[in-house]
């Protein structure tokens, strides 16, 4: 109403009647509409370790780059998310600790971690009796995910006696994780009868040596450890990082350096191959999934706007996404496969600390950090 008679007032010729004041209000308004009416035309994927974080120290002037993708007000101005092959915890759960960390407001729907896509499989095993491996919470995440029947490795493994031959000897003690999402509430016999139809590797793995050797135990004899050999259950990788970035100063072995020894040591006990489908970057249907996931963000952001590009049904609604990653051989070449319209960023950071562009899968640009990787996109992107 009050834009009405702004729009009024000028049209008759009664701009001086309005005070300075309230003609400057108008004009914050008028412009802040004129701005919010406006659909960007690019978007933002962040790897998180060794470009945004090193373990849970903000680097490379993360909190000052991320702020500047900010309205003053506090809200979204130029949609981003965060493409990580890490996980083990909720994206609700992940989403609020990256908020502190980097004081800025990260919505869930902005993080996509490695175990994401198995959203995808829900119909497929949402009744089936499933086993959830790795850090953190990953039978939660699983239930959250709408999985009715799980059990992560830990308290699946509580249920076998002499399971784990090496148990005695480990010092930690690992307290199996109550699965408050899930109706699944089984005795041990049940469990023990009760056939394993997947096996999902959510994050990495705590102990290698146990989950090595359950792991062959369930997919050698068919989802029934302690039976004969059977037909190799389903096995999913939420990733496949041979290596990572993390607090220490060399890189960290990941879940690819883990689904190696699983296969090499599967591969020499049983007859067949390991079977298995990993996730995660650099896997082109994960960048297909992101621009979809930046695409939902945009239209909520803007939703009276018109699409951008939308002349042409095919055409993207982005004319560039961009990807800023610290691994050559995970961010940088996923961008590469994706192809238009990812353009990828490499930063010093990380996996990555070369002097010259990366040999075998070079980036289109490389900086030394994150916040030279955003003063680049908004230089080009929304030039003053």
């Amino acid at each position: 109403m009050r834009f009405a008679i702004f729009t009024r007032a000028l049209q008759s010729g009664n701009r001086r009647k309005l005070s300075p004041q309230l003609f400057s209000a108008f004009s914050r308004s008028f412009s802040q509409l004129h701005s919010q009416s406006k659909r960007p035309s690019f978007g933002i994927a962040f790897d998180i370790d060794g470009v945004i974080l090193l373990g849970h120290t903000p680097i490379g002037g993360s909190p000052i780059a991320l702020k500047r993708l900010y309205q003053n007000s506090g809200d979204l101005r130029i949609p981003y998310i965060f493409l990580t092959n890490g996980g083990g915890f909720r994206e609700s759960k992940r989403a609020s600790e990256l908020s502190e960390l980097l004081d800025v407001n990260i919505q869930p729907s902005q993080v996509v971690q490695g175990h994401s896509p198995f959203k995808q499989l829900v119909k497929r095993y949402e009744s089936e009796f499933i086993v959830a491996v790795g850090k953190g919470e990953p039978a939660a995440v699983m239930s959250d995910y709408g999985f009715k029947n799980v059990l992560s490795i830990d308290d699946y493994a509580s249920h076998f006696d002499g399971i784990d031959p090496l148990a005695q000897y480990k010092k930690w003690a690992i307290k199996p994780a109550s699965n408050e999402n899930s109706s699944f509430k089984e005795t041990t016999s049940s469990i023990y009868s009760q056939r394993v139809q997947a096996a999902f590797v959510v994050s990495d793995s705590v102990d290698w040596s146990r989950d090595i050797q359950v792991l062959c135990d369930i997919l050698r004899t068919g989802g029934l450890p302690g039976r004969e050999i059977g037909h190799q259950p389903h096995l999913y990788f939420a990733s496949d990082d041979l290596e990572y970035q993390a607090s220490f100063p060399s890189e960290r072995l990941g879940m690819g350096a883990f689904r190696t020894a699983l296969e090499a040591v599967f591969n020499r006990i049983h007859h067949n191959p390991l079977e298995y489908t990993s996730f995660g970057k650099p896997n082109p249907l994960v960048f297909q999934n992101a621009e979809t996931v930046l695409k939902q963000l945009l239209s909520s952001l803007h939703p009276n706007a018109p699409a951008v590009n939308q002349s042409t049904p095919e055409s993207h609604h982005f004319k560039t996404l961009y990807m800023v990653g610290d691994n050559p051989s995970v961010d940088i070449k996923g961008a590469r496969q994706a192809g238009r319209p990812w353009f990828s960023i490499l930063t010093r950071t990380g996996v990555f600390k070369g002097k010259e562009n990366h040999a075998e899968f070079p980036a289109d640009l490389v900086v030394d950090t994150v916040e030279e990787a955003v003063d680049y996109i908004l230089e080009k992107e929304c030039p003053q």
